[in-house]
């Protein structure tokens, strides 16, 4: 079994609010989870209304599958015009972990 997460520091556009941060993130977080099928929330920055850390994991008994996976979403995520992707940081977990 191997774990992959993925957190993104994005910056967003012409927000002006919080309200605002969030009818960008909302959707992003939806569709992530929607068509990827990994869980996904935004787990950071969240009192600054023009930043935002999205975070995701998911399992899978094929590391070659998660690493092809992981990718999409982030160039999913960086193809998106509303926000920037500062960085993206993976994570793998597996089997042979202490």
């Amino acid at each position: 079994m191997y774990v992959g997460t993925l957190s993104f520091d994005l910056l967003l556009g012409d927000v002006r609010s919080l309200k605002e941060k969030r009818s960008v993130v909302r959707p992003i977080v939806a569709e992530l989870h929607r068509k990827y099928a990994v869980s996904v929330a935004e787990v950071g920055d969240q009192d600054l209304h023009r930043r935002a850390v999205i975070g995701l994991a998911a399992v899978s008994g094929d590391m070659g599958h998660l690493t092809d996976l992981l990718d999409r979403c982030e160039r999913w995520v960086a193809a998106r015009p509303e926000v920037d992707l500062l960085s993206a940081r993976r994570r793998f977990h597996g089997e042979h972990d202490d």
